[in-house]
């Protein structure tokens, strides 16, 4: 299994609702085993500075690169693109004694 998680800072913070509903497109796409878009709670004692968290797992390589390659993939970046100021990505695989059953 794969972990994808992907972070973002609103170039203003009147944006953050608006990259909220734009990212919210992916849950639709059917790749993924998972996918939630959430706002960050920023509770964390030293750092605050992302917006909002994609976080999705998908099986493999193979549906990872699907939902990469989904035109809903594409709207949700032309939405977002330009409400953000940063981008921050991260794809890793899960160790098999990681998984729960």
């Amino acid at each position: 299994m794969i972990r994808h998680i992907v972070l973002f800072t609103a170039k203003e913070r009147a944006h953050i609702d608006q990259i909220v509903e734009g990212l919210s497109v992916l849950t639709t796409i059917p790749h993924a085993r998972r996918l939630e878009i959430a706002r960050n709670r920023k509770t964390d004692q030293l750092g605050n500075d992302i917006d909002v968290v994609v976080y999705g797992e998908f099986d493999d390589e193979t549906e990872l690169a699907a939902y990469k390659a989904h035109h809903l993939y594409q709207e949700s970046i032309r939405r977002v693109r330009p409400l953000r100021e940063l981008r921050f990505a991260a794809d890793f695989d899960v160790p098999i004694e990681a998984r729960s059953s």
